[in-house]
């Protein structure tokens, strides 16, 4: 069973699932989740993980056990996420981002090149401007702050035209792992992001967008022989 340990970054308080390996000779491994989902979304990859390494799940701000302060931007999330790494000081982390926590991953990956040793991105293509489709909020309760998809869907529908950039500065090796024809995600977009980086790989699962979810088996596989070249 993973521990609970919550870190504060300035004001806010951010909450981590740790799973503590029995051999600690790997790499401590971090992981970041989509929109509306929560560091349990990774329960089943950080267990298969942890066997070598010590993994963190974050409950990224506005969802599940962490603050829900009110105010979503994408920069304050890598913000908090290398706030997270600074408290951790764990040295050089492999850093894993699905969805929006790849986004995120990115976004720590170019900013603090000396905390990510490996980068794996799950199904995110390189931005690009899309039509405005916003979803109805479900009922009933949530596990994060619906203004989490109000206030960064905008960010991700009209990009900031700086992404060109900001991939340049991310100099870790890079896998990323598309979800194949049924991801909504244009998948040539996914190959995009694969080309503009310095040195990444792409594999496909052909599991649609939710992939460690979905196939969690080829999943581990291919991140753990990656993590562990």
């Amino acid at each position: 069973m993973p521990e609970l340990m919550d870190v504060t970054v300035g004001d806010l308080r951010l909450s981590l699932r740790v799973w503590r390996a029995v051999d600690r000779g790997g790499t401590p491994t971090v992981l970041l989740h989509a929109t509306g989902k929560t560091a349990r979304d990774w329960d089943v990859i950080a267990a298969g993980l942890a066997a070598e390494r010590t993994v963190y799940a974050v409950d990224l701000r506005g969802h599940g056990a962490s603050d829900w302060p009110g105010t979503y931007r994408l920069e304050l999330f890598a913000h908090d996420v290398i706030g997270v790494l600074d408290q951790l000081d764990t040295g050089a982390v492999d850093l894993i981002g699905h969805s929006l926590g790849g986004l995120v991953a990115c976004l720590v990956a170019a900013e603090r090149p000396r905390h990510v040793r490996r980068l794996v991105l799950e199904d995110i293509p390189f931005p690009h401007p899309r039509r405005p489709k916003p979803p109805d909020r479900p009922a009933g309760e949530l596990p994060f702050d619906w203004q989490v998809v109000a206030q960064v869907r905008p960010e991700i529908d009209d990009p900031d035209p700086g992404w060109a950039e900001t991939v340049t500065r991310i100099t870790a090796p890079t896998l990323l792992i598309g979800g194949g024809a049924t991801s909504p995600v244009p998948q040539e977009h996914v190959a995009e992001l694969a080309d503009r980086l310095a040195d990444a790989r792409l594999t496909t699962i052909a599991a649609g967008h939710l992939v460690h979810t979905a196939a969690p088996d080829e999943y581990l596989t291919a991140v753990t022989a990656f993590l562990d070249a």
